[in-house]
């Protein structure tokens, strides 16, 4: 009895074609015992680079339209993604930002916008070899995909005066951005005033997922890191001389 020929292509994928290829294909790790970080640790890489990265990308979205702005047509409800400055100048984690209320990003949150913060980590340094290197004319000199980067979602917070003075926020915000003194509060030119992001969520991507961590951290995660486990780790390129390929361990990255 002759079989049918639908019945027959297993077999035949199984005996004839060669093993699957993978579009992606990462190098080999250089650890057997290696896993992938937690979320705790992941935690405590974005609060470092919450500490050193100084800018980001605040989103929100447009409201509906108003007589007393001019804007083009059918932007209500369009994300908006802008550069801002921003500080870690709290035990929370929760970003010390300095708002110019003339600003698109606050404008649309005082009309009832949600808004996130995303970072990325930039390495200070290129690493000692690249993935598939192109020569000197790569535009970006390290794997950005590689790379940790995530988002805070949550709501803006006006920081009270005595809250301001007893954290003494604007010294620490403007020794991370020296040119803000010229917009700080009670300035001539634009008003502006302290606020916080309150964050309430946090999603992380730390790079490729056969190595780091890609999901959410839980919010108290978030906020128990302590100041001691953010200094005492080191994010790929903190140093000279790094492997592109990191491995992660909770306390240092394998240069």
């Amino acid at each position: 009895m002759q079989l049918p020929l639908l019945s027959l292509l297993p077999l035949a994928a199984s005996t004839l074609l060669p093993s699957p290829q993978y579009v992606l294909s990462n190098p080999a790790l250089h650890e057997t015992a290696f896993k992938i970080p937690t979320s705790y640790e992941s935690a405590v890489q974005a609060r470092r680079i919450l500490n050193l990265t100084p800018l980001g990308t605040l989103s929100t979205v447009f409201p509906s339209p108003s007589t007393l702005e001019q804007r083009p047509d059918g932007l209500a409800g369009i994300p908006i993604g802008l550069m801002d400055y921003f500080a870690d100048c709290e035990s929370s984690g929760d970003p010390t930002i300095l708002a110019i209320n003339i600003a698109t990003s606050f404008k649309n949150v005082a009309a009832g916008s949600n808004i996130s913060l995303s970072l990325q980590w930039t390495p200070p340094y290129p690493p000692k070899k690249r993935i598939g290197s192109f020569g000197s004319r790569e535009a970006v000199p390290y794997s950005a995909a590689n790379l940790p980067r995530f988002s805070l979602l949550g709501y803006i917070e006006k920081i009270e005066d005595k809250e301001v003075e007893a954290n003494d926020l604007g010294k620490c915000f403007t020794k991370v951005h020296p040119d803000s003194k010229w917009w700080l509060p009670g300035n001539p030119i634009h008003e502006s005033e302290w606020v916080r992001l309150v964050v309430q969520d946090i999603y992380w991507i730390g790079g490729f997922g056969d190595r780091a961590y890609i999901g959410w951290i839980p919010v108290d995660e978030w906020r128990n890191v302590t100041t001691k486990e953010w200094q005492d780790i080191k994010l790929p390129g903190e140093k000279k001389g790094w492997k592109e390929w990191t491995v992660e361990k909770m306390g240092q990255w394998e240069l």
